[in-house]
């Protein structure tokens, strides 16, 4: 696209930072540890020191609590990933029967990697090996999860069925769970600080998926947005000391219909004109890519601002 050469320019830059002066906005995220708050602290650090837009962290206990705040413009952003953003929207999946019909993407952001770690001495090497086991499943407060869980399931030729589930209301206590000895695997995104946490007590590893044509058709099956790729070895990551096939979908920044578009396109230009600023706050914002910060073909609709902005109409 032509955009991010138009967005380099400086003059540009600086004088849509200034426009943005006034403005103060609301961030939602997931709980303290989750990817997700991470993910919206790197935003908002960025946000307030290079871009003049007064940030504030609101973290949620999931994305039941988290989207109809965005969507009622209670709050004016949010992390959340594709799966989430699109059961909202049309009302399918937690949000049966309640669409969120203002919510819209304000941008795509990086691919998540997901998994179910377990301890680096486990005898459970595959996600077949999950039958029998005690896994975290269950995600009250971030319903559209199950999908996801049942995806990574259906890699090893599984479902609910054949797992021992440890119902947990969040990601983050699932976690918890694990580490206090009540289940055998926990579910999480890779490079996410509470994994960080459990891992400097109870030594990690990721379980790869089967990468194979099975494995993959068997996945995207149940979870079509989902795509298998291999993750490099990222020995700072908690349980990913080696290259592993792992599940992968978009996070994004989601906002609602109302909210001002000049807003919105300085919001996207300072997570294109910083990115080097965001991977210094969180790593995995070295996957962002400024020129796919819109993307066609999503479910969910994007924000107009955010159309022209990948359009050059500025």
């Amino acid at each position: 696209m032509k955009v991010f050469r138009k967005l380099a320019a400086a003059a540009l830059a600086v004088g849509l930072a200034a426009s943005a002066q006034a403005d103060t906005v609301g961030l939602g995220t997931m709980p303290q540890g989750t990817l997700g708050y991470s993910t919206g602290s790197a935003i908002a650090r960025v946000l307030n020191e290079k871009m003049d837009i007064g940030a504030i962290l609101q973290p949620n206990s999931g994305e039941t609590t988290l989207i109809p705040l965005v969507n009622s413009g209670e709050l004016d952003f949010g992390i959340v990933n594709i799966l989430e953003a699109a059961q909202a929207h049309d009302g399918h999946g937690i949000f049966e029967g309640n669409p969120q019909e203002n919510l819209r993407i304000a941008a795509v952001l990086y691919p998540l990697r997901v998994g179910y770690f377990v301890r680096a001495d486990s005898d459970i090497h595959s996600m077949a090996d999950l039958r029998g086991k005690r896994v975290t499943y269950g995600y009250s407060a971030t319903g559209s999860t199950y999908l996801v869980l049942d995806a990574l399931l259906a890699n090893g030729g599984l479902t609910a069925d054949d797992i021992k589930p440890v119902l947990v209301p969040n990601v983050v206590a699932g976690a918890d769970q694990f580490l206090n000895g009540r289940a055998d695997a926990f579910f999480f995104a890779v490079g996410a600080a509470k994994t960080a946490e459990v891992n400097a007590s109870v030594p990690l590893r990721l379980i790869p998926l089967d990468d194979g044509a099975e494995g993959v058709q068997n996945s995207t099956t149940v979870f079509p947005d989902g795509y298998i790729q291999t993750i490099p070895a990222l020995p700072n990551f908690a349980g990913v000391s080696e290259p592993m096939p792992a599940l992968f979908y978009d996070n994004l920044l989601i906002t609602n219909s109302g909210v001002d578009s000049e807003l919105v396109k300085n919001v996207l230009t300072g997570l294109a004109n910083h990115k080097d600023e965001l991977a210094a706050s969180f790593p995995l914002f070295r996957s962002l890519d400024p020129n796919l910060l819109y993307k066609e073909g999503l479910a969910t609709p994007f924000h107009p601002a955010s159309v022209n902005w990948a359009n050059g109409d500025n």
